[in-house]
């Protein structure tokens, strides 16, 4: 599988680059390259190899997830510069 000049142009146009000449044909013999290496890839065969979800068979061991009030809301309520009945007081920031 190759590609030609034309669609590494449009390729470069889609992805907003610009090459000189000889960077354009560096470009080129370079796509080329990677798309004759992702050849290589598709002609192996796979059919006995076992899909691949993770790359090892360790679990991470977490702890549960427990919900602690620290500060009840009175308390941060009493703490706060300025309140509003149940609420804190902020400064205006949309106009």
């Amino acid at each position: 599988m190759s590609t030609d000049l034309a669609t590494l142009r449009k390729l470069a146009h889609l992805a907003r680059l610009e090459f000189d000449e000889n960077k354009e044909q560096q470009m080129l013999g370079d796509l080329n390259k990677i798309l004759d290496w992702v050849d290589q890839l598709r002609q192996l065969d796979t059919s006995n190899v076992e899909p691949l979800v993770h790359l090892s068979h360790e679990i991470n061991v977490l702890r549960p997830d427990e919900a602690h009030n620290t500060v009840s809301h009175q308390e941060g309520l009493r703490n706060a510069p300025r309140k509003d009945s149940d609420y804190f007081r902020v400064p205006k920031v949309l106009e």
